[in-house]
């Protein structure tokens, strides 16, 4: 049975209401597990809302209502949570810590039992987390993607974080390599872009061949006045990077073509965010780097882009790799 300690939070930094990054120091005496960039780590708190699954939405996600007490009440239990390690292997080695990034998820109206649990709490009087002592994982550059000449991290929202730990490492370690890196992170606005100024900090650096492309759903003023910030989901950009419809216009043709209602259809694709690369980056060069043979697309994050994600890659002959616990 793996062994359990209790862990330290030392450091916490909301970037916007229910987002934020924090870090694990290991319990007094030890250290954490050696891990690969792009492993997980499982972390249990003891006074969890409980939950329990009550349906099963469209696209086969399941729907969770709260597990009641006699009396009424939701219950508190213990759970234990996988989540991908944000730092690099170099950080936690040098500075002890594990650190994460995290969203308050809410599963059709309730929150995440453990995620909800950490962002209650107070953490001048209540900072234990407790861990198992093993890291796991397979989704690595070096498990799935050892032969590729270029990779592609597309990673949505907190789906970033095994991406940061791999792209940190890779730049720590710079070893002479032809290899190309190229980094599409898409989040709800500028200020959810976690990473993002040591992102371009290690693309200016260059000492590996990194592409840094920035993207935000929901962009404001400021945002489309940035130069180095694109706008739309990341699903669309790829899109419009491997040259195909937006998923939405797709949505709208296959309905057509079945006979099918497409009002609703048709108002989703007129409030899509049109896809736009930065304007200090040019589509052809990204286009450059896409050799389909020599490419892999590692994704992780939200369900139904890394589905669009796949089915983008699959429709170029490029490979696909996601990461799935």
């Amino acid at each position: 049975m793996t062994e359990q300690k209790y862990g330290t939070i030392v450091y916490w930094h909301t970037l916007s209401p229910g987002l934020a990054i924090f870090r694990l120091m290991p319990q007094p005496g030890t250290s954490f597990p050696s891990y690969e960039a792009g492993q997980y780590a499982s972390l249990k708190r003891e006074n969890c809302r409980l939950t329990k699954r009550i349906g099963t939405q469209s696209d086969g996600r399941p729907i969770y209502g709260p597990e009641l007490d006699e009396s009424g009440k939701q219950k508190l239990g213990s759970v234990i949570h996988s989540y991908s390690i944000a730092s690099a292997p170099y950080e936690t080695e040098t500075q002890g810590y594990l650190e994460f990034f995290l969203i308050r998820e809410r599963n059709v109206g309730f929150p995440g039992r453990l995620t909800e649990s950490l962002f209650s709490m107070d953490l001048k009087n209540d900072n234990s987390v407790e861990y198992l002592n093993e890291i796991g994982g397979e989704f690595t550059v070096s498990r799935r993607a050892a032969e590729s000449k270029h990779i592609l991290f597309v990673g949505t929202g907190t789906g970033l974080a095994p991406f940061a730990a791999m792209i940190k490492q890779l730049h720590y370690e710079a070893q002479s390599s032809d290899r190309r890196y190229t980094l599409i992170h898409t989040n709800r606005t500028f200020d959810e872009l976690g990473y993002h100024t040591e992102m371009q900090a290690i693309e200016a650096a260059g000492k590996i061949d990194f592409l840094y492309i920035p993207t935000v759903s929901r962009p404001t003023q400021r945002d489309l006045e940035d130069p180095k910030l694109g706008v739309g989901r990341a699903n669309n950009v790829l899109r419009k990077i491997l040259d195909m419809s937006l998923k939405e216009e797709e949505d709208l043709q296959d309905m057509a073509r079945k006979g099918e209602d497409i009002l609703e259809a048709k108002r989703t694709l007129d409030h899509v965010i049109k896809p736009e690369l930065p304007k200090s980056v040019a589509l052809q060069t990204v286009r450059q780097r896409m050799n389909a043979s020599e490419t892999v697309i590692f994704s992780c994050g939200n369900f139904q882009a890394m589905a669009d994600i796949k089915y983008a890659a699959e429709k170029n002959q490029i490979r696909f790799e996601k990461e799935d616990w």
